[in-house]
């Protein structure tokens, strides 16, 4: 683990969405207990893999934290006689390997910061919280502009982003967001001219994009400020859950779903890809739409999120769209994106999966045709449509 865990530990130098794999090779026996010989691999390179020593209490330990997300996951039971039988040993193993594996095939589980600690510990023990604090606290040195009123843990399903609620020193009653994310592995631009180019943000006016208040990068990473949407994302309202709440709470396992009408999802969609046009016409590449990344105000779609591509951070469905050999340019990945959002507006919970070959009978036919060319096994395959053939579908 050693060798790797350093290189991961290089700043920049790790993609959170790349998928981790887990074997457990063996059991012994230590003292008063059994520990099992975990291999972990990151991303498709044997090469880059590293073990480590587990006991079956660290497991029930991350199964704790992952029961908020109200997954149905099994975990083998404790047996308090007998945990040496060879037998018994051998079933463990197996069951232990299956929970992981169930873990890891599920995605918002396997990018989860309990899961992504237990399997790689080097690289997820840092109190991401309290760093964002010291930058904002550096930012509002110069930008004494702001007070800090409270931060807003694990809300969202970005490992290195903090969001924190602010309030502007002459109007205390007014709420504002501020989100710090540190940079990621696809940063390309020097910091100075990525902050003069966050500076622009709040000059961008659009009816389809949520303003930005204030934004600036420095060494690390960047800053923005935004109005707080009491009632949240896209997909908190789809979820039906208040936007404060643990986002695996929020989303892992909602106790109802909003099902959009086929009138809502046309005016979104087409809000939507008016916006991924607009876009594409600036010459501000995207490549995060999902419902998390939209606010709704009435019968209105808005962007959030312009600044990611920016700060070389991973799209949300990127371990699904690299897949594909056709799905390389920004305008391919918007309207990967694009399918799944759709996809999540239509059926009321996220797809899952890279692709998707058969859809519910209830679909309606102008949306199965939208799906069918997006997201189907030979869409993606051989090539997605553009922004505008999906502009004139009817």
């Amino acid at each position: 683990m050693a060798v790797f865990e350093k290189k991961l530990s290089q700043k920049l130098s790790i993609d959170d969405t790349v998928a981790l794999t887990c074997v457990i090779e063996a059991a012994q026996k230590s003292a008063d207990h059994m520990v099992y010989s975990v291999r972990i691999q990151y991303g498709p390179k044997p090469e880059n893999s590293w073990t480590l020593q587990k006991r079956y209490s660290d497991f029930v330990a991350l199964d704790t934290e992952l029961k908020i997300a109200n997954i149905d996951v099994q975990l083998p039971p404790k047996k308090v006689f007998g945990n040496f039988d060879r037998e018994f040993v051998a079933e463990r193993q197996q069951g232990l390997q299956k929970y992981i594996d169930t873990i890891l095939g599920h995605p918002l589980l396997a990018n989860s910061q309990a899961v992504k600690k237990f399997l790689s510990p080097d690289n997820y023990t840092i109190n991401q919280t309290e760093i964002a604090l010291q930058h904002v606290s550096m930012v509002f040195r110069s930008e004494n502009k702001w007070d800090v009123i409270e931060s807003l843990p694990d809300i969202g399903w970005r490992l290195r982003k903090e969001y924190i609620l602010v309030k502007p020193i002459d109007q205390p009653k007014i709420k504002e967001i501020l989100t710090w994310c540190d940079y990621g592995p696809d940063k390309f631009m020097p910091e100075k001219e990525l902050a003069a180019v966050l500076r622009i943000f709040p000059s961008i006016q659009h009816p389809n994009i949520y303003p930005v208040t204030f934004a600036t990068a420095n060494e690390s990473g960047g800053l923005l400020i935004q109005s707080f949407c009491e009632k949240g994302t896209l997909r908190d309202l789809i979820c039906k859950c208040k936007p404060k709440i643990h986002y695996l709470k929020k989303y892992g396992n909602p106790k109802s779903y909003s099902i959009l009408e086929p009138v809502a999802i046309k005016t979104f969609g087409k809000q939507i890809l008016l916006t991924l046009k607009y876009l594409q016409e600036k010459c501000i590449p995207y490549g995060h739409l999902h419902a998390g990344n939209i606010i709704v105000e009435g019968q209105v779609c808005k962007f959030l999120d312009l600044q990611n591509w920016f700060l070389g951070l991973p799209s949300y469905y990127r371990p699904f769209f690299v897949q594909f050999k056709k799905i390389q340019t920004t305008e391919s990945i918007d309207v990967y994106c694009f399918g799944q959002l759709l996809y999540e507006m239509t059926f009321g919970s996220q797809l899952y999966a890279a692709t998707c070959d058969n859809f519910p009978l209830s679909c309606p036919p102008q949306i199965r045709s939208v799906l069918e060319s997006i997201l189907t096994s030979e869409a993606c395959k051989n090539g997605l449509p553009t922004v505008a053939d999906l502009l004139s579908h009817p």
